[in-house]
């Protein structure tokens, strides 16, 4: 495996990392829309905080696919040909979600925004959960045949650690989604999601437990890579611990970061055991390594030299979008516009 083969491959993992860690809270105040919000016009607030921000987080994951489709072709078409369902029923999430902001801006009546708000819900739990499932069915071994096509069967992918690893992407992205709310509403709206976000926080210890423990013996990561594997077991129980703390010590920013700290941590933890493989196959014979998914030398180094000029382009424009529209949002004129930065800016608090 050369170096530039291991580097994409770290890429990959950190955008799915950066894609949990800015969809995740979107994802979560489409929960709290039905979850926490006591009527229409807070739901409407709800998504006006994410309005200028939804849209573009979702570029993280088009990036992630983009960039396993040139680095590492095989382990993109056996990838998603072996999980085309969930990964359709990923995107029916994302669209759902994505028009639910416009038609809900424009909608006539209360039924009709209503209707586009239970859509935005729904997107909002489906896609986390179909994605949380096929990253934690994928860890524990497919049947591979020696062309790289993946046949992973019904039971292969709906089992109790896809599930349970589902259930805790929606888990962690809802509390995330809490903390971000925490951020951007008035102080005492602020402070109900952070009471919320505490009660909430008990469920996470026992799930943690579970999810180690099928984890323990659905996959090899606790006997490949043991020390590292441990490390970031420990990581996400610490970061879900100081989370907690914050949220009642009423620290939103502490609680924030915790929470996408976890969030990237899952990540770490699927691409450290997948390493130095990108498809673990049922019979390791027929696992597909790093070298073996790769693209060519000439292609790997071509896509550094963009990635070296253009992700820090992304970066700044990311950082400078946040920072824009860092202030809290006005509790009143949840009426206006849930899509654009314009409205959004003219209902803060300043």
């Amino acid at each position: 495996m050369s170096i530039l083969q291991g580097l994409w491959f770290f890429v990959i993992g950190l955008l799915f990392a950066g894609f949990l860690l800015l969809e995740g809270f979107d994802f979560g105040v489409g929960m709290a829309t039905r979850l926490v919000a006591r009527d229409g016009d807070e739901r409407a607030t709800f998504m006006r905080a994410i309005g200028p921000h939804w849209d573009g987080n979702e570029v993280w994951l088009i990036t992630a696919g983009g960039a396993m489709f040139a680095a590492f072709p095989l382990w993109y078409a056996s990838l998603f040909s072996g999980y085309y369902i969930l990964l359709f029923l990923v995107l029916v999430g994302l669209i759902l979600r994505g028009v639910s902001f416009e038609f809900a801006n424009h909608a006539l009546t209360s039924r009709e925004r209503g209707v586009w708000q239970w859509a935005n819900f729904i997107g909002s739990v489906f896609a986390p959960f179909f994605l949380g499932m096929m990253l934690t069915s994928l860890i524990q071994g497919i049947p591979l045949d020696k062309n790289g096509d993946a046949w992973p069967g019904f039971f292969g992918v709906v089992n109790w650690l896809s599930v349970v690893g589902g259930v805790a992407v929606v888990f962690f992205s809802f509390v995330h989604g809490l903390h971000f709310l925490s951020l951007k509403l008035g102080p005492m709206d602020s402070r109900r999601m952070l009471n919320i976000s505490e009660k909430v926080y008990w469920i996470a210890y026992p799930a943690l437990v579970v999810f180690v423990l099928l984890a323990i013996f659905r996959t090899d990561f606790y006997t490949a890579r043991p020390i590292s594997t441990w490390l970031i077991t420990v990581i996400i129980l610490a970061a879900t611990i100081c989370g907690h703390v914050a949220v009642t010590r009423k620290r939103g920013g502490f609680a924030f970061t915790a929470s996408g700290i976890t969030l990237m941590a899952i990540i770490a933890f699927i691409f450290n055991g997948l390493f130095p493989r990108v498809m673990i196959g049922t019979d390791p014979a027929t696992s597909i390594m790093i070298q073996d998914a790769s693209a060519s030398p000439y292609t790997l180094k071509i896509m550094t030299v963009v990635l070296c000029i253009f992700l820090p382009i992304m970066l700044a424009y990311f950082i400078w979008s946040y920072f824009i529209q860092r202030k809290r949002l006005a509790t009143d004129g949840a009426h206006l516009s849930v899509a654009g930065p314009a409205a959004v800016s003219a209902t803060v608090v300043r």
